[in-house]
């Protein structure tokens, strides 16, 4: 069993991902975190909410609330093109029956690594504030986390936000770099890999013609907010009729690790300049600068992914 902590900006993607892991009978969430990102830092927690409870279960899962803004500078607001003005895609539903607990987001991760040492396996679906401000309090959780997966980044691909970098990096690059020097076992899902797995609107259709009946509602919501996000997608990506595969494919690795190809490389994030802050910088000379090895994606097994991300609903 996979003990799991997820740290999220619950957008639209991020969602899908949540709904993965809370259907695969291997993976016990012990906590969910949010951050400023896609939303602010308590709308990601009641969109997170509203998941765990459309999906009909997660009642003991905590939710804190964590940073609402990077470690540097003030967050730059709601990513309504893509995830919508809620961030869950502009899909109405119903308000949580319950709230997010008054633990705040650095000391849940702190409890729930001590509780589960050597087993916790962090996922990481937005900006890394929460985890750098954990590591900076907590500096034992280095040796606490088993593990950490985080969607970010990119090495050889374009980015989204600027030429070279990509949004969850780029939101808090001292955050990402503070996290890189860490000593955390870290593996990067990023544009490199999430780029080249598509989710199109036949696999939608599968989703929904396969689904198991206590699904149903996960599915049809699933069909709502894509349509919001392929939208968004087409006119800022020019994707027709589908997505590129983002926080799923960062959870789905964390849980079925062989779906894609890593490289190990020395990897720090530039926290300056005015058109590569937030780039990830890998240097592979015989002296490399200060920096720790962390592991990239590197490609994908695509087909391999999809049929992964729908089987857990059939």
């Amino acid at each position: 069993m996979i003990k799991m902590l997820i740290d999220v900006d619950t957008g639209v993607d991020d969602s899908i991902a949540l709904l993965y892991a809370l259907n695969r009978p291997d993976v016990e969430i012990v906590g969910i975190t949010t951050g400023c990102g896609n939303v602010d830092a308590h709308q990601a927690a009641v969109n997170t909410l509203q998941i765990l409870e459309l999906n009909g279960g997660g009642a003991d899962i905590p939710v804190a609330i964590g940073a609402d803004k990077p470690l540097a500078g003030q967050w730059d607001g709601v990513v309504a093109l893509i995830h919508g003005d809620n961030g869950i895609g502009n899909v109405t539903l119903p308000l949580p029956q319950r709230q997010p607990v008054k633990e705040d987001a650095v000391e849940l991760i702190h409890r729930m690594a001590e509780k589960y040492a050597g087993e916790l396996v962090l996922v990481t679906l937005g900006r890394l504030t929460n985890i750098a401000i954990a590591l900076e309090k907590y500096p034992e959780l280095v040796h606490q986390v088993k593990s950490m997966v985080m969607m970010g980044g990119t090495l050889n691909m374009r980015g989204n936000v600027s030429p070279v970098a990509e949004a969850n990096v780029a939101g808090d690059p001292e955050a990402c770099d503070k996290v890189f020097m860490s000593g955390l076992d870290i593996t990067v899902v990023g544009l490199d890999v999430t780029m080249k797995a598509r989710l199109r609107r036949e696999h939608v259709d599968m989703l929904e013609r396969y689904c198991r009946e206590e699904c149903r509602p996960a599915a049809a919501y699933i069909r709502q907010a894509l349509e919001y996000y392929f939208k968004g997608n087409r006119i800022q990506n020019h994707c027709l009729e589908d997505s590129p595969l983002h926080d799923p494919l960062a959870m789905m690795t964390a849980v079925v690790p062989s779906l894609v190809t890593v490289q190990k490389r020395k990897a720090r994030v530039e926290c300056g300049g005015t058109y590569c802050r937030g780039m990830i910088v890998t240097d592979l000379r015989e002296y490399p600068v200060e920096a720790n090895y962390v592991s990239f994606a590197v490609d994908v097994d695509a087909d391999r992914a999809i049929g992964e991300l729908l089987s857990v609903f059939y």
